[in-house]
């Protein structure tokens, strides 16, 4: 599981950068966010406990996301980023994040990334087979 600060929604995504408001809503919106947060009482402004504790599986996932997205990297690393998510929002989650024309590096047993890989490389004992 990603790693969450004790603090609010705002100060997980920020990690002490500066970000506006268009910037949160790009990478929130990514991350497929939008829809929690409405539900949240204090919005941003939610507290969520220690590494998250109040968040679901999916949604500590889908913050730590909107955190990286927030920062326009030219290279993602992901790790099984959609594992904890329902079918529908990881298809349309790495449908948003394929669409960034960022390269990816994707860390994944899930079809549903393997099937819009450009290329798969396996790994048996150690060794790309």
């Amino acid at each position: 599981m990603p790693a969450l600060i004790s603090g609010t929604l705002r100060e997980n995504l920020r990690l002490g950068l500066p970000l506006d408001d268009a910037t949160y809503t790009h990478a929130i919106d990514t991350a497929m966010l939008m829809r929690d947060i409405a539900t949240f009482e204090n919005g941003l402004d939610t507290l969520i406990g220690v590494r998250g504790m109040k968040l679901s599986g999916g949604q500590i996932q889908r913050v730590a996301a909107a955190r990286m997205l927030a920062r326009t990297p030219e290279l993602l690393v992901l790790d099984d980023l959609s594992s904890a998510l329902d079918i529908e929002t990881e298809l349309a989650l790495w449908q948003r994040v394929f669409g960034l024309h960022v390269t990816c590096l994707v860390v994944s047993h899930r079809p549903a990334v393997l099937a819009r890989a450009n290329q798969v490389l396996v790994l048996e004992h150690g060794q790309i087979v």
